[in-house]
């Protein structure tokens, strides 16, 4: 579907939350199931040139039997199960299974470490866990630290751990729990700017806005759709994208195990008939940047659309990969906590550096600190009005952190924007210290608090710099304990520890050693401050 400014006008005035009673991504997965049972849902390729073609009526089947293992291993209504694998047809499988046996997703990055899985364990209270054999090595070291009791292990046999191929071959299909909308469904783990991740509890609703939103607005994505998102299991975009999108409308889906290379992702591109890719603008700046003949790929794709997210992407770019394919890259816009809440309609002018409009639903708006809307030329803060199925329904057993979200009109969603005349918004940066680097989003705590722990870091500060391919990387300013002295060889040692410690995206790709930071006179640490040095000396990137 392409919109007209007239479209975008009218679907603003007359949409309306119409969540079915008995909604859930369970129930709207079985309904494809039911009608196109041997139509491939997943087409899958490894690094290694393995293949395999999920089907719907297998991905209906399997996910029953894995919902009975779960069963049988005592998830109930509202048990939380964390999930910790790479790309693979098992992760399609794993999660609906788990939904089909009532349970509540927690999604982990096959990157986390060892501390980092007994948080979000504790946090959950999960005593299950699905893992693949890549990933189980941390699981192990986590093991005994935290309430995880069974542990089910994708791709091998280990010692203490339920085989899943085993399990699913040998189970009955389980009939699906009664589910509704309010039911909870996910729990993100969202970086924040002090303290740990926050777990971020959606509700089967949240599909609903995905498939009427996300789906609609910014994919335009239909079930004749062949759709390549090429996010991770363990990160919200996955529930975005590949089931918020890919299984709520039905659509035919690409999913790639292996590392990124541009010619390898081109490579695919011309082998399969792929309508539309959403990939980071890092992945889109490579490939611009490292393709020397982009255009000469052009006739060989049958690429329709290409979308973006995560971070602002330049207009270079945009206008390289339209030139080059004849695609324009169409922005979008939203948090672990939201539906899409902005985009860039398909047919609606795409303005070079706009993230796009408020889509229809959410009904996202720009305010100033008084909570009251900007009008055009205005920079505030983009905000949703509290209640909204678009956004989250609070944070996981926390009601005390819960209440103090939404304890007012709006949801801030801590992003700044710069409103046009024609109500276009423009990213503008963050209200708080969060890092846009390479599509992931990082709290400065998280890595200064790894870096602490290493005996030459006496203090550290940690901001986004200017980079041309990741749009920021992480920057770490340091002060030394007595003894140390600054070194090429200790920074490598430090950022080799940030990685033992937490997920190795979010270690510092600089380091810079000081005798003093920039603090407020209650001692916080002034990290504007010190991103506005790093933007003047890149030369205001």
């Amino acid at each position: 579907m392409r919109f007209t400014k007239q479209d975008y006008e009218r679907e603003r005035r007359e949409f309306r939350w119409d969540i079915p009673q008995d909604f859930s991504i369970v129930k709207v997965v079985e309904g494809h199931a039911a009608r196109k049972p041997d139509r491939p849902c997943v087409v899958w390729e490894s690094e290694a040139g393995e293949r395999r073609t999920l089907t719907w009526g297998e991905l209906s089947e399997l996910s029953a039997r894995f919902a009975a293992v779960l069963q049988g291993l005592g998830v109930k209504k509202g048990d939380p199960v964390m999930h910790i694998f790479p790309r693979l047809p098992e992760a399609y499988i794993v999660q609906l299974g788990t939904f089909k046996a009532g349970g509540v997703a927690v999604p982990c990055t096959e990157m986390l470490r060892p501390k980092e899985i007994v948080y979000r364990a504790e946090v959950s209270g999960a005593r299950v866990i699905v893992a693949h054999t890549t990933t189980a090595d941390q699981v192990e070291e986590a093991w005994g630290k935290c309430p995880l009791e069974h542990r089910i292990l994708i791709g091998g046999e280990r010692p203490g751990w339920l085989s899943f191929e085993a399990a699913v071959s040998q189970a009955r299909p389980a009939t699906p729990v009664t589910l509704s909308p309010t039911d909870p469904m996910t729990i993100n783990f969202t970086s924040g700017t002090t303290g740990n991740p926050k777990p971020v509890m959606h509700r089967h609703r949240w599909m609903y806005g995905h498939n009427w939103v996300t789906a609609r607005y910014w994919w335009a994505a239909t079930e004749d759709d062949f759709i390549w998102a090429t996010t991770a299991p363990g990160w919200a975009m996955w529930y975005w994208s590949p089931i918020g999108v890919g299984l709520t409308c039905g659509a035919t889906q690409f999913s790639y195990h292996g590392r990124f290379d541009p010619e390898r992702y081109l490579d695919i591109l011309s082998r399969y008939p792929i309508t539309k890719l959403c990939a980071t603008p890092t992945e889109y700046r490579m490939i611009v940047a490292h393709v020397a003949d982009l255009a000469s790929w052009r006739e060989k794709l049958k690429l329709k659309d290409a979308l973006s997210a995560g971070e602002p992407l330049n207009a270079e770019v945009i206008d390289t990969v339209r030139d080059s394919l004849g695609v324009t890259i169409r922005d979008g816009y939203g948090q672990t906590e939201s539906v899409c809440l902005v985009c860039n309609y398909p047919g609606l002018p795409v303005k070079p550096g706009s993230m796009g409009v408020p889509t229809p639903g959410p009904n996202a708006t720009v305010i100033d600190e008084e909570g009251n809307p900007v009008g055009p030329g205005g920079l505030g803060e983009i905000a949703v009005p509290v209640g909204n199925p678009g956004i989250f329904d609070g944070y996981w057993r926390d009601p005390e952190l819960t209440r103090a979200v939404f304890s007012g009109k709006w949801y801030r969603t801590g992003d700044l924007a710069r409103v046009d005349e024609e109500g276009y918004l423009f990213f503008e940066g963050r209200a708080d210290d969060i890092i846009l680097s390479a599509g992931y989003r990082i709290g400065p705590f998280e890595v200064e608090d790894a870096l602490v722990t290493h005996p030459a870091v006496a203090e550290a500060a940690v901001v986004g710099s200017p980079h041309p391919e990741r749009g920021e990387i992480v920057k770490a300013f340091i002060i030394l304990s007595p003894g140390y002295e600054p070194s090429e060889e200790l920074v490598r040692e430090l950022q080799e520890h940030v990685k033992r410690v937490t997920a190795p995206y979010k270690y510092p790709r600089e380091i810079e050693f000081v005798t003093e930071l920039p603090k407020t006179a209650s001692g916080k640490i002034k990290r504007a401050e010190l991103r506005r040095r790093e933007r003047e000396r890149k030369g205001g990137r």
